[in-house]
């Protein structure tokens, strides 16, 4: 029953992929935009550059953290979990679909204002929630608008989602559609603490109702924020890795519960751990620091069993097309195929992103490398890197699918281009952040500031190499581009699949309790109240006045 559940409906609804469609075309607008933005850093990092005149550095620092790190990602995952459900769990209801176009027109709106603050030199506040910088009003309410705006988009997946169990009691929900529900409860629940700093807070602070803020409360907060927030970019990625490639490749699901399991620890493990960003800040007690970090390696746990379930599908469908020997069965893979290979170079560079994760994350390792531009150089791996390559593959059949057409053996080489160079490219510029990262170059400063032989070390060669790799870079965002128009407006018509793979025959039943979202939500809320209640109390009690200069913030 429940590969027929999965199987059910082919297609994604016409109504509701104009509603994907719409996310989506916004994302690689952002993806060009703040491209351009990232490459006008590295030659300016370079030494080699100017920005024109009336433009800063940290403006530009700015719109490329918030369009790439903030509006593609959500906007595009948007996209792509409204297709989702409806190719699996059926098509939204007239008010499903309702409430999800308010949420996608709230969020354009928001990031529409928010565009026009940084523009204007109004909010140049490098990564957007970071006391003591302080951005213009409207910033800040664009940015909630774009936040509450995803909630609404997230709201008809999660009543589709009750819709089917409603209706079909006692069978496996659909797996797409289970993981689009378990990353929307991850937003909603990492939101509230970005919520509670820019309503209570930010805002006022901006708008001059209060005097001053908690800073330390405030990056408290945005770091409880922050982390999940990872796991919201990777979870989509990890939908098509789990469903969509084994698909794509001609194989099966490994393990329906092994993927639900994943999910679900990734969920209750993604919150308490925000304070190992803030190992270097005083005002949180050294144990709470320690049990933050101790919390932040169990993540490790659903990423090995991804990792393990991937290769174990790669290496069955290999074997089933005659692979022989130890590694016989990689040749096997399509590897000309862009709907493949592009995730693929993707999943590959989870490999050293996630050691990178486990330096950040470490008590001591991480007294090297903080607030150096190793950081940097690690969220280009992980985020940059394994989410955006796997975005890339998605949009190569999801577009198509959506709006009617088909992708070509010309747009597929092209395809295939795009995550070569994208390889390549990130491969130099970071490997150059890491290395400069280690000898102690900062995170966030331009070439002026800590270039030449003013420092003990030189930077300039690390500089050139991510100004090489960010060219690199945007040349394969000017494909894509190119490629996201030909797929949405000019290739052939047609049909193109949105692959769904099969459970594998042999695999075991899904234990019903990987849906029973009140145990697991009982253990998220416990694990939040267990790692953030005494820290929480200890910055408030000790900010500068007491608990009474706290209250007078508000």
């Amino acid at each position: 029953m429940q590969q027929t559940a999965v199987t059910k409906f082919m297609k994604v609804d016409r109504k509701d992929a104009n509603l994907a469609m719409a996310n989506i075309y916004v994302a690689f607008v952002a993806l060009l935009l703040g491209g351009l933005a990232g490459l006008l850093q590295v030659l300016v990092r370079s030494g080699q550059f100017n920005l024109p005149k009336g433009i800063g550095y940290y403006q530009v620092l700015t719109v490329h953290g918030v369009l790439l790190g903030l509006i593609l990602t959500t906007f595009f995952i948007m996209g792509f979990q409204i297709a989702a459900v409806s190719r699996t769990a059926g098509p939204l209801t007239n008010t499903q679909r309702k409430i999800g176009w308010i949420g996608f027109w709230l969020m354009t709106i928001g990031t529409a204002a928010a565009a026009v603050m940084v523009l204007l030199n109004e909010a140049t506040v490098l990564y957007t929630f970071y006391a003591p910088l302080k951005a213009h009003w409207i910033f800040y309410l664009g940015l909630t608008l774009v936040v509450v705006g995803s909630w609404l988009l997230c709201v008809p997946q999660i009543m589709k989602y009750a819709q089917w169990r409603k209706e079909n009691k006692g069978q496996t929900s659909p797996l797409l559609t289970f993981m689009a529900v378990v990353n929307c409860l991850l937003w909603f629940v990492a939101t509230l603490g970005v919520a509670v700093e820019v309503l209570f807070m930010l805002l006022p602070w901006s708008l001059g109702l209060i005097e001053r803020v908690d800073v330390l409360l405030t990056r408290t907060l945005f770091w409880y924020f922050g982390h999940p927030l990872v796991y919201f970019w990777l979870l989509p990625a990890y939908m098509a890795w789990y469903v969509v490639v084994p698909k794509i490749i001609g194989g099966k699901i490994f393990s329906d519960a092994l993927a639900r399991l994943s999910f679900m620890l990734f969920l209750i493990f993604s919150f308490p751990v925000g304070i190992h960003h803030q190992l270097t800040e005083p005002g949180i007690d050294g144990f709470w620091k320690f049990v933050q970090v101790v919390l932040t390696f169990f993540v490790v746990v659903p990423s090995l069993m991804t990792a393990f379930s991937m290769f174990a599908t790669f290496e069955m469908r290999g074997r089933e097309l005659g692979g022989r020997g130890i590694l016989g069965w990689f040749k096997k893979l399509p590897w000309n195929d862009c709907r493949f290979l592009v995730p693929f170079i993707g999943m590959l560079a989870f490999i050293p992103g996630g050691a990178g994760g486990l330096v950040n994350a470490s008590y001591q390792m991480n007294q090297l490398v903080h607030n150096t531009v190793w950081v940097t150089g690690h969220f280009h791996l992980t985020v940059a890197t394994a989410v955006v390559l796997t975005f890339f593959g998605v949009a190569f059949w999801l577009i198509p699918h959506l709006t009617g057409r088909t992708l070509t053996p010309q747009l597929n080489f092209l395809g295939n281009i795009v995550g070569i160079l994208w390889g390549i490219g990130m491969l130099i510029m970071s490997a150059a952040m890491h290395i400069a990262g280690l000898l102690g170059a900062p995170r966030r400063s331009e070439y002026s500031e800590y270039g030449g032989a003013t420092q003990a070390y030189d930077w300039v060669p690390y500089q050139i190499a991510q100004a090489v790799g960010g060219t690199i870079l945007f040349i394969a965002i000017i494909i894509i581009t190119y490629m996201v128009i030909k797929l949405a407006f000019f290739a052939p018509k047609g049909e193109e699949e949105f692959p769904v793979a099969e459970v594998a025959p042999g695999a075991e039943k899904t234990p019903a309790i990987l849906e029973n979202f009140k145990l697991w939500g009982v253990l998220l809320v416990a694990l939040i109240i267990f790692a953030y209640t005494m820290p929480l109390i200890d910055i408030i009690q000790n900010s500068p006045a007491g608990t009474k200069g706290f209250n007078n913030l508000w």
